[in-house]
């Protein structure tokens, strides 16, 4: 925690105010120093990360929230914005995000103004293999014709689509193929 706020700190424009790593001294640093942004790193507090970012809306409503976590869910992101968050960020989004994230809070924008960067990459949040059976599944393909396709066995094929409705809190592979075009994974 100390290394990413030692890093921010080197940041022009960005100013880091404490490091903490409990919640209880996070929401005291928060009403202290009432900032602009906080950045609630899900990993160093034994709290929620929704809802310690719902307290402190709660206790300082001007101050923008970001939480760092690592693999937000699009269930996630909309708790978290139901809980006033304004941008989500996956930890594997490195260094440059992060700071374009916090700069995005401060200015009051949204996590739907950044969502393409953080759904993962291109297929959003899932993995290249779970996007394949998606889209063949969109085709019409059959398990069969899938196990062919991508040199998988059924157990595989069926494991990536209970893996790729999971992740997209669908129904089924077909809503799950719905959600993913809608959102332009697939």
């Amino acid at each position: 925690m100390e290394t990413l706020a030692e890093c921010l700190a080197q940041v022009a424009g960005v100013t880091v105010v404490s490091a903490v790593g409990n919640h209880r001294s996070f929401l005291a640093s928060v009403t202290a120093a009432a900032p602009t942004v906080a950045l609630v790193d899900s990993e160093h507090l034994e709290r929620q990360p929704v809802t310690l970012a719902a307290a402190v809306r709660r206790t300082q409503p001007t101050c923008a929230v970001v939480l760092a976590v690592h693999a937000p869910t699009r269930a996630f992101i909309d708790r978290a914005r139901a809980a006033g968050v304004l941008i989500v960020v996956p930890k594997s989004a490195g260094l440059r995000t992060l700071v374009r994230s916090l700069r995005e809070a401060s200015a009051g924008r949204t996590v739907s103004a950044l969502q393409p960067d953080f759904a993962g990459g291109p297929n959003g949040p899932l993995t290249e293999r779970e996007a394949d059976v998606l889209r063949l599944t969109a085709s019409g393909a059959s398990v069969g014709e899938m196990r062919e396709s991508l040199f998988l066995s059924h157990g595989t094929i069926r494991n990536l689509a209970s893996a790729a409705i999971k992740k997209l809190n669908a129904r089924n592979r077909y809503d799950a193929v719905r959600i993913a075009r809608e959102r332009g994974w697939i």
